[in-house]
Formats: C-alpha cells, sequence, structure tokens
C-alpha cells in the first residue's frame, strides 16, 4: 500500500514545534532527527526546536533524573523560543519521558503560552506498573497521542480511560503492531501491505490535521 502524503491545510501563523526527546537518546539520535523533519514538513512549522536535557547535554550518558526536575529547563526552551518567533503558536512535543514532562510544562505555563500537545509513545505506566496519569488530567491544551499497539509502557485500555477524563480536546492515532517507537515487525507490515515510512507518514498527517482543528478553535 502507498501512502500518499495529504494535502494538508496550511496553519496561519505557523506553529513553533518544542521538541523534547526521551529518556534515553538525545536530540541527536536518528529517531528524532527523522520525526523533527517529519514534523517541520507536515505542519509548515515556522522551526522545531530541539534541544537536550542537561543529563545528556555535551555527550553525557547519565540516568534521567524524575521528570518533575526537568520542568523548569524545559519551560526556559520554551521561553527562548517565544522570545525568537513572537506571535507564534506553541506546540509542545515530546518523544516518551519529553512528552511527560511537555505536558507538566503546558500546565506550569498556562495555556495563554502554550497552544497544543502532541505525545508520540507517552509513558503511561511506571516503572512499578503504577499508573502515571495524573500529569495528563491537569493538562490545559489539546492534546493529541500517537502510540504503537503493542507498547508495553502504555496500555491502550488504560489510556482510553484517561482519555475520558481529560477536561481538554484530545486525540489517539495508533501504529498497528508498533512498540514504544513506533517500530513495526516486517511480518505485520507485509500483512497489512505497509511500510514503515507510510505509517509514519500517516501518524504525521494526522498530527498535522489535529493541529488545523485544535489551534484554528482558540
Amino acid at each position: 500500500m502507498e501512502e500518499r502524503e495529504a494535502k494538508r491545510p496550511r496553519l496561519n501563523p505557523a506553529p513553533l514545534l518544542v521538541f523534547a526527546h526521551g529518556a534515553g537518546a538525545p536530540s541527536s539520535s536518528d529517531w528524532m532527527i527523522r520525526w523533527k523533519n517529519l514534523l517541520a514538513t507536515a505542519t509548515n512549522a515556522v522551526d522545531v526546536i530541539t534541544f537536550d536535557y542537561p543529563y545528556l547535554s555535551g555527550g553525557k550518558k547519565g540516568a534521567p533524573p524524575k521528570a518533575e526536575k526537568l520542568v523548569d529547563f524545559h519551560l526556559q526552551q520554551v521561553n527562548k523560543g517565544v522570545e525568537k518567533y513572537p506571535g507564534h503558536p506553541v506546540v509542545l512535543v515530546g518523544k516518551s519521558m519529553g512528552s511527560r514532562v511537555g505536558c507538566m510544562v503546558a500546565a506550569k505555563a498556562g495555556s495563554h503560552q502554550i497552544a497544543a500537545a502532541i505525545c508520540l509513545g507517552y509513558p503511561l505506566k511506571g516503572t512499578k506498573g503504577s499508573l502515571r496519569d495524573q500529569t495528563l488530567l491537569e493538562v490545559p491544551v489539546p492534546t493529541m497521542f500517537v502510540q504503537g499497539t503493542k507498547d508495553t509502557m502504555c496500555p491502550l485500555d488504560k489510556l482510553h480511560s484517561v482519555l475520558t477524563k481529560m477536561p481538554v480536546k484530545t486525540s489517539l492515532h495508533t501504529i498497528e503492531g508498533g512498540d514504544h517507537s513506533f517500530k513495526v515487525p516486517k511480518k505485520v507490515l507485509d500483512k497489512n501491505s505497509a511500510t514503515q515510512e507510510s505509517l509514519e507518514l500517516h501518524a504525521v498527517n494526522a498530527i498535522q490535521l489535529f493541529l488545523a482543528d485544535s489551534l484554528c478553535m482558540q
């Protein structure tokens, strides 16, 4: 199945995306670079800002601290982007841990500054199996989730339950057979006559449509 690029409505003014990495790999990882380029093209963003949290900056390979301890640094990156691109709606995008921190930032910054949040592989289940849903219940802006159906860190039945409780507009796009980083086994791709690239393109098209709808409502 060949996935054609959807004709997308342009967002005006163009959004500013601030894109945070996950716990184990910095902004220079292949995954982050690929998704940065996909998002930039799909959303016609004025810029897609990426950064490294201090524990991974400068080539460090440290262990991530608690997500709460990264909020202030993350918010600083948002403020730098706002100063550089005033008047553009800010969209927080995050991979795994970065999406969780981004949701905390949205709650702290307030909806006056953040226009929407995009969570790529949200880590709903903690390392000890606890449900980390309180952060999502406090998000004040439209929020979209892209999740692999085989992501063990985010059981979809649990996520669906949380979405019904969130007080904002939400959307969920699933990647059939995808793991925490959306990687789909070849046998699943062949069964569905799909490619990894086509599934990811379909996901970013869905993100763009969500943003077009959400930002126009503000």
